[in-house]
């Protein structure tokens, strides 16, 4: 069987779904870990998500602690639809 790779759109909705999940906000180790993805990987994908105004960033404790805003959660209730209709259709995202 061949590996499945993930793709930035899945990479997005990965990282605005656990961002979700997180409630008040998640930090950038636990986010690491929970995403499996590389340092600098991860840093640019926060890096367009920031400037696509989908999650913010905070400091809390000295620690850089990420949120997803309103316009993220729409990204991502509309991502989950596509999602599901592509399932539907046999597609893979």
């Amino acid at each position: 069987m061949k590996p499945r790779y993930r793709n930035a759109v899945i990479i997005t909705g990965e990282v605005l779904r656990i961002t979700q999940e997180s409630g008040s906000g998640i930090n950038h180790t636990s986010l690491l870990r929970k995403t499996n993805l590389s340092h600098a990987n991860l840093r640019k994908t926060i890096a367009k998500l920031m400037s696509a105004e989908l999650v913010r960033e905070e400091l809390a404790d000295g620690q850089r602690v990420y949120s997803i805003t309103a316009k993220g959660k729409e990204y991502l209730d509309r991502y989950r639809q596509f999602a599901q209709v592509s399932d539907a259709f046999g597609l893979q995202l």
